[in-house]
């Protein structure tokens, strides 16, 4: 069977190559969690790397949405999931805010009860103002912020488009008076309007605002330039060490046994090694991390620096959720 899904999925994953990685995968379907609606971005990644590991393992993987209380419903749901790598959480930056804005009202810790096992790919956002504005560049906005007060618009309190700005602001010490939305979308209409100053959004929804000549991209957060936007810089090129992207990851159940974490990284590892996925990824403003930041030690790493990063930001800026 599984040489049979290998065939219908075009190129070979080498992840059960061995008896004991065989043995290590769960023994049914696996259900991947998005704490998000269907349609979205985070659930158009997970389907497609969903539909590439069914292609080439002995169980099917199966993307279930789970949304509602900003990601914590979905979540907390693989927290209480069998420890046995039958049920994974496909999640975002969210999970390295949920403890420092939620605190006491969660019942889970995330940190505590969740064990990364794979990052799939970072998402930087962009920052835009309108056409009309004299902001041009990165220091253009930096001078414009101290000349005067400014609003911003992000998609609420605790989201990535919020904490980005917040990040700019502790780096570089300009002002900014943040406005929340429900969702970018309602915030780039005030944007375009002239209402607001800017607003950072994901690359994966804002580039096309920019390509499409309707707002300025001023430059994108991630650390290095980004494939969607290719043309602008980064932050941190103006702000050296700046950087505020959300990113796509999968957490399974503290407990889960190392052997069965380690098949399902080595799985999704070779997943993103395939050019066809890759491509696609870059195509949704994904940036899939190099081999080498791949591997299980990675993906735990970088998930306890941005919890670190955020935590210390919201605790300093005094950030509630909604």
């Amino acid at each position: 069977m599984l040489n049979r899904r290998t065939l219908l999925g075009g190129l070979a994953l080498p992840l059960l190559a061995t008896p004991a990685l065989a043995q290590s995968w769960p023994d049914r379907p696996v259900r991947l969690v998005v704490p998000y609606a269907a349609g979205g971005p985070t659930d158009v990644v997970a389907r497609l790397l969903a539909e590439r590991l069914s292609a080439s393992l002995p169980q099917r993987v199966l993307v279930e949405n789970r949304a509602g209380g900003g990601a914590v419903i979905g979540t907390e749901a693989v927290a209480r999931a069998p420890k046995d790598g039958s049920t994974l959480l496909f999640t975002t930056v969210v999970h390295a805010v949920h403890r420092a804005l939620h605190g006491a009202r969660l019942s889970f810790d995330p940190v505590a009860d969740f064990a990364p096992v794979a990052l799939v790919g970072i998402v930087p956002q962009v920052i835009m103002v309108p056409p009309s504005s004299p902001v041009q560049d990165v220091p253009g906005l930096l001078e414009y912020l101290r000349s005067g007060p400014r609003d911003y618009g992000s998609s609420g309190a605790g989201g990535s488009s919020h904490l980005g700005v917040e990040l700019l602001k502790s780096m570089t010490g300009v002002q900014a008076q943040h406005v929340p939305y429900r969702g970018t979308a309602p915030a780039v209409v005030d944007l375009l309007a002239g209402r607001i100053a800017l607003v950072m959004d994901s690359v994966a929804t804002g580039a096309a605002q920019v390509r499409g000549g309707n707002l300025r991209g001023i430059a994108t957060t991630g650390p290095r330039r980004s494939s969607a936007l290719p043309d602008l810089p980064t932050v941190a090129e103006t702000v050296p060490g700046f950087a505020a992207t959300t990113w796509n990851a999968v957490l399974a159940p503290s407990g889960t046994p190392e052997a069965t974490l380690a098949a399902i990284s080595t799985a999704i590892t070779a997943a993103l090694g395939e050019p066809a996925l890759q491509a696609r990824l870059v195509e949704l403003g994904v940036e899939v991390p190099p081999a080498a930041e791949r591997n299980i030690a990675q993906a735990r790493q970088f998930v306890a620096d941005e919890t670190a990063k955020w935590e210390k930001l919201i605790a300093e800026a005094g950030i509630r959720a909604d």
